[in-house]
């Protein structure tokens, strides 16, 4: 059990505070209390630590944040009673965390699977695409039973991109487990959520993932965590928090990393004893508040929230509001709750649990299922702004109808407003044009996820370059700041500070890690800056970095930033591509395509080794002669670069757009510009 402490008496003066003019205490990590402390903070079980200084000595109980959380000072304690049989947690952490993992060990530990039933890895997530990129998208819901008690559990997203997911899940539960990598310790989405988590008011258990690795540093991450909660203004009780010791691939954890139990029992018993069950109204007027929607091709739109009090039933008359003044009346025809790993159709439905409405078709994210009679809507749910935005518009290309099924402008536009009903982060506006809309997302990463999943839908399109929303206050241009942490092998780590001096980032910190030579470098950088930083990265590490990034605040708009140094290589012509054309062009710098590829004057073939771009022939032919002593000539090719979609929209430059089909991604210039240019 990691603790902070803090003191009332006002005529006491602690090692804690700082006396300076600067009014802000300074804490010592609970590892740092060891000397202090009489007996060890392990034995927290209905102990009394004992605190000395001089000749006063203060006794302090030790017990679990949640059991003195304060709670809004909305709630009429009179009628609110607490549900001990239910517990509602969300699952948060930075990517790659192993927040997913430790819900398949949690599941399989419950029983929820067969014996002789296969489950594949991760098997939270669902979605093709969370498979392929190894990352949580969407936020899933479950539920396990653990000693007569139901745990609902809530996987989200660990990409920053990603964080209005997390926030809206926040609406739904009382607590939180914060897995923490043993290595890395807090990184910048650790800070995101549980910032979130902290204003919510919910009680946070610390889960220590990955205590197996090699390099393992757990009092160092607990120090770390435990320096975060005190800089997120965190309450006496919330600082005194559960940490727990856990590898979420063996399925063990413990109370000490030393002495992990063979299953996750003491993780069990810590969800049972430090998230405290919801507050209800159980004889009030129903209110529930639809955080999440899906869609089912029988049942309709299906509304998920936890149900804030009252019963709900099947085929109940409900009252669906938005506002004071703008409510509708609906039936529910189905009622769901969450059991094991799959949704069971229920009667009816207690204040406190979480559960899935049907039969509402109009229904939205944000809207509250209160009483016929009686109902009041609840508070709406706020999230961030967007930061990048980034222009769609129909595909103009030569190629235009080969692949897609959706081309049209309507088709388009239906499909992107579709969009913001799920994604409540993401914002869609008329562009110029009738065919164009700017779609503004939290990075390039959540609007990329949107593109990839629309042409899989059979879409096809085109978008701009990404661009920043920059903000002006009091007459003075204000730009996106985010935090970026790359972690780097030393031998490369010259090469990424000069790339990011040029990007105009500050660095903040630099820090050695576990791993023998490697660095994390900490920078405050523009939003601008981070276009297309991805690839220069990893070029300069050949591979070996890692960047995470985070949204930090608005500053100062820092100058004109050069993304890319290099021009593009810009087919001439229309036709197939030749050996022949390609062999010399890509003496002028590395190719996109091959031999036997359709090309359309104005696409991107490759990349420029000059500054400036570049018009190429890259469908001659060799010319035909009746000499017959001519040998023909052995040509040997480059392998042509292969960039994926999150490549191409990091590399084009604002004269550039990508094309996007259900088959291919291609780049080319923008014709617009290029009209633009003749006309002057």
């Amino acid at each position: 059990m990691e603790m902070a402490i803090s003191f009332h008496n006002s005529s006491f003066k602690s090692p804690f505070i700082n006396s300076s003019s600067n009014p802000k205490p300074k804490f010592l990590f609970p590892t740092q209390l060891s000397g202090l402390i009489s007996s060890p903070l392990s034995s927290f079980n209905s102990k009394r630590t004992c605190l000395k200084f001089g000749s006063r000595t203060f006794t302090k109980p030790v017990k679990c944040s949640v059991s003195q959380a304060a709670q809004p000072a909305i709630e009429k304690r009179s009628q609110l009673k607490r549900r001990s049989d239910i517990r509602n947690i969300a699952i948060v952490a930075h990517v790659d965390h192993g927040k997913t993992t430790l819900v398949d060990a949690m599941l399989k530990q419950s029983k929820v699977f067969r014996d002789n039933q296969f489950v594949q890895e991760r098997v939270m997530d669902s979605n093709d695409l969370e498979r392929e990129r190894g990352i949580t998208i969407l936020s899933k819901n479950t539920s396990i039973t653990y000693k007569g008690t139901k745990i609902n559990i809530i996987d989200t997203p660990g990409h920053s991109d990603f964080g209005g997911e997390v926030e809206r899940i926040l609406n739904m539960v009382e607590g939180v487990l914060l897995v923490v990598d043993s290595v890395e310790g807090p990184m910048p989405q650790t800070r995101f959520v549980l910032k979130k988590a902290l204003e919510f008011g919910h009680a946070v258990v610390v889960v220590v993932n990955k205590i197996d690795r090699p390099s393992a540093r757990p009092d160092f991450v607990i120090n770390s965590t435990f320096e975060l909660f005190i800089e997120l203004n965190a309450s006496d009780e919330q600082c005194d928090f559960q940490a727990i010791y856990a590898s979420g691939i063996k399925g063990k954890a413990g109370l000490s990393a030393d002495n992990l139990a063979e299953d996750l029992g003491p993780l069990f018993e810590s969800i049972i004893r430090c998230i405290p069950g919801p507050h209800i109204d159980k004889d009030g007027a129903l209110q529930m508040l639809a955080t999440n929607i899906e869609y089912d091709e029988h049942k309709g739109r299906i509304a998920i929230g936890r149900l804030h009090a009252g019963v709900l039933r099947k085929g109940m008359e409900v009252k669906v509001c938005t506002s004071e003044d703008s409510c509708r009346y609906a039936r529910i025809s189905e009622l769901y709750v969450y059991e094991k790993f799959s949704k069971t159709a229920v009667e009816r439905v207690e204040a406190g649990d979480i559960c899935a409405v049907c039969g509402i078709e109009d229904i939205q994210i944000g809207d509250t299922i209160a009483d016929k009679a009686f109902g009041k809507p609840l508070p709406a749910i706020k999230v961030e702004e967007p930061t990048v935005k980034m222009a769609f518009s129909i595909n103009t290309s030569p190629f235009v109808g080969r692949e897609g099924k959706y081309v049209t402008s309507r088709n388009l536009r239906d499909r992107l407003y579709h969009e913001l009903e799920r994604n409540l982060a993401m914002k869609v506006e008329d562009g110029e044009t009738a065919d164009t809309f700017i779609v503004s997302g939290r990075g390039t990463l959540h609007i990329t996820i949107l593109i990839e999943n629309m042409r899989r839908e059979g879409y096809e399109f085109m978008v701009g370059p990404p661009k920043v929303i920059n903000k002006k206050v009091a007459d003075k241009l204000l730009e996106p700041y985010e935090i970026a942490t790359v972690e780097v092998p030393e031998e490369h780590m010259g090469a990424v500070v000069e790339l990011l001096g040029r990007r105009r980032g500050q660095m903040i910190d630099m820090q050695g890690v576990g791993a023998e030579g490697t660095t994390l470098l900490k920078y405050k950088i523009p939003t601008r800056g981070l276009l297309g930083l991805r690839n220069a990265i990893l070029t300069a590490s050949r591979g070996t970095a890692i960047l995470n990034t985070i949204f930090d605040s608005y500053g100062p708009w820092a100058g004109d930033i050069v993304t890319r140094d290099q021009g593009s290589l810009v087919a001439f012509e229309d036709g197939s591509s030749t050996s022949y054309a390609i062999a010399s062009s890509q003496e002028r710098g590395q190719m996109f395509i091959g031999p036997g590829i359709e090309v359309y004057k104005g696409q991107i073939v490759g990349i420029h080794q000059r500054p400036g771009d570049l018009s190429l022939n890259v469908c001659k032919k060799k010319a035909a002669t009746n000499v017959r002593s001519n040998k023909e000539q052995t040509v040997v090719l480059d392998t042509p670069l292969d960039y994926s979609l999150d490549d191409c929209i990091e590399y084009i430059q604002e004269d550039e757009l990508v094309e996007v089909t259900p088959s291919s991604i291609r780049m080319c210039k923008n014709p617009k510009f290029a009209a633009a240019k003749k006309s002057r």
